[in-house]
């Protein structure tokens, strides 16, 4: 039985949109299939993953996991908004710099988390970005290099 599709209103990356949709369609559903924004993964769709993290008024939410009609009247952020310049984001950088990256899949998920664990203050050491960074997969095992690029940003922002 198909629901009935409303007009959902969202602020994407800095930008107003409305959109027709069912009341059931996923964050993730919503920035990919209607909007056009596929940096963010569809990797296991039952938020063990973490490819889809995004950040919803500043906190990284599994938008694979999250109604998009719960995101009315929220900043919603994508890796395509994280550096709204056009150039890279200084996490985005490191991980290039740090080789934080193999295939390549889950690296959107990855670095929204990182840019939130930094915003969070949970990097104080290896243990504690691993332990936050741990809803994050990475399939290649690139994590050595993630958390080398998370502390490069870190140290280059004077804290942990």
């Amino acid at each position: 039985m198909a629901m009935n599709a409303g007009t959902v209103a969202l602020t994407v990356n800095g930008r107003a949109r409305e959109l027709r949709l069912e009341p059931r369609v996923s964050l993730l559903d919503a920035l990919r299939e209607h909007l056009g924004l596929t940096g963010s993964k569809k990797g296991c769709d039952q938020g063990t993953c973490g490819a889809c993290t995004v950040r919803v008024d500043g906190r990284r939410v599994l938008a694979c996991l999250t109604l998009a009609v719960a995101c009315e009247g929220r900043e919603v952020t994508t890796i395509e908004g994280l550096a709204p310049d056009g150039g890279l984001h200084p996490m985005q950088r490191a991980f290039v710099e740090r080789d934080a990256f193999q295939c390549g899949y889950c690296t959107p998920g990855q670095i929204m988390s990182a840019v939130a664990l930094l915003d969070e203050g949970h990097a104080a050491d290896d243990g504690e970005i691993a332990e936050w960074m741990s809803g994050n997969l990475c399939r290649c095992a690139a994590y050595p290099n993630i958390r080398a690029a998370i502390r490069d940003v870190r140290d280059a922002a004077g804290g942990a």
